[in-house]
């Protein structure tokens, strides 16, 4: 018997979910957004879910915080967790956001970008021939996991014989940004940023002894700092690093990851897009607002606010549910359908304001690359079993996919 939506919005509690809300969210999302769209939590914080709300915190840095340091205190005490994820891009305010963004944007321009195509093509290619020698594949282990890795492993130069840690490293580190997480993850966690640190501290290294192209090269670009203007510290350009190699693997993961399992099943928008593979950019758009890689943002109010008709003081937590706003029925019609041409399509799953993501051109162009050429090569795929979540409520993907290639 199904619960009730004012029920579940009622029950609702981020630190004690269950296996049915981590397989679809979306209902518990849509109660909340219906009857308590500005969820009080335990904690004394509040989860948002209306996409006006979402929109309206991402744009106003001054009185909606995204530093980290008083949210993470008690969470991390003082261990390396702590300190990579109070140092990195996304967890800081202008002006150290600003600048730091700033240095990684100017090695991500749409000329940067538009050159890496041809390697990317190229990659995908190849992970593609692999997988017809082999006829069954996991569409994570095969496809999308090693895409990102390639890409942001060649943007920070790290050697090729090098990246057999990064996927791990990731997934530990991003894994401790869940809600609530247990002794083994806190471990994890911050045995993977140390090894992580570890490595940097010799790639650095030798990148300063000799140095890349600063127009393609991000870790050349970050080391070097801007001419006449500031660098980052040691500190800064380890964390950040580290920053640039989870956020471009783990989301653009389950962005192809997602694509590949939401194409399989809705079949007619599947076979609507192998006929008209111009769709490609729109639909990659579509995959990323129904099944936002990133469900979760957090920000903490720096003054009394109010939103939705609840005042709130200073110092508050708020939890973002990029999920549940880019299924909102105020801004997206019949949000539940997925159309490979739906348009407009003004999701959240990048945020919004001026954390946008630094990467979305180039998650957006790996996406389409990837998707469309697996679909030109294998129209005929079909997943083979069910497909294993990753266990996430933060970051919704998939850590296996068996398929058949047809």
């Amino acid at each position: 018997m199904e619960t009730a939506p004012v029920e579940l919005a009622e029950a609702f509690d981020l630190a004690r979910l269950t296996p049915d809300f981590y397989d679809n969210p979306y209902p518990t999302y849509h109660a909340l957004r219906a009857h308590q769209p500005v969820k009080r939590m335990a904690s004394g914080g509040y989860f948002l879910t209306r996409y006006d709300d979402l929109v309206a915190v991402y744009k106003n840095t001054t009185l909606f915080s995204s530093d980290k340091k008083r949210e993470f205190t008690p969470k991390y005490g003082d261990s390396l967790l702590f300190e990579h994820h109070t140092t990195s891009l996304v967890f800081n305010d202008p002006p150290s956001h600003t600048r730091v963004r700033r240095l990684i944007m100017g090695a991500l321009t749409p000329r940067a970008i538009a050159g890496m195509e041809p390697d990317l093509i190229a990659l995908v290619d190849r992970l593609l021939d692999a997988m017809a020698a082999k006829g069954r594949v996991d569409l994570i282990e095969d496809f999308a996991s090693a895409i990102p890795i390639e890409v942001i492993g060649n943007l920070l130069g790290v050697p090729h014989d090098e990246r057999g840690p990064l996927r791990g490293w990731s997934l530990a580190i991003l894994g401790a940004l869940e809600p609530v997480i247990g002794p083994e993850a806190f471990a994890l966690g911050n045995e993977a940023v140390a090894e992580f640190l570890g490595y940097l501290d010799t790639l650095i290294a030798r990148r300063t002894a000799e140095p890349g192209d600063p127009e393609r090269d991000v870790l050349t670009r970050l080391i070097r700092g801007e001419a006449g203007g500031e660098k980052l510290t040691a500190k800064e350009l380890l964390h950040n690093c580290i920053f640039l190699l989870n956020a471009g693997h783990e989301t653009t993961t389950n962005l192809i990851g997602n694509g590949l399992v939401t194409l399989a099943a809705n079949p007619d928008q599947k076979q609507r897009l192998i006929a008209e593979p111009a769709l490609i950019k729109t639909a990659v758009e579509e995959i990323l607002r129904y099944e936002s890689s990133n469900q979760l943002g957090n920000r903490i109010t720096t003054a009394e606010v109010e939103i939705g008709g609840i005042s709130m003081p200073a110092n508050t937590s708020l939890t973002l549910c990029i999920g549940a706003a880019n299924r909102d029925p105020a801004q997206f019609a019949d949000p539940d359908r997925f159309g490979v041409s739906r348009s407009p399509n003004r999701h959240l799953a990048f945020a919004s304001g001026p954390h946008q993501c630094a990467g979305m051109a180039l998650a957006r162009l790996e996406g389409a690359i990837a998707l469309s050429r697996f679909l030109a090569r294998f129209p005929d795929y079909v997943l083979d079993g069910p497909p294993q979540r990753g266990g996430r409520v933060r970051f919704r993907g998939y850590l296996s996919v068996p398929c058949r290639l047809g």
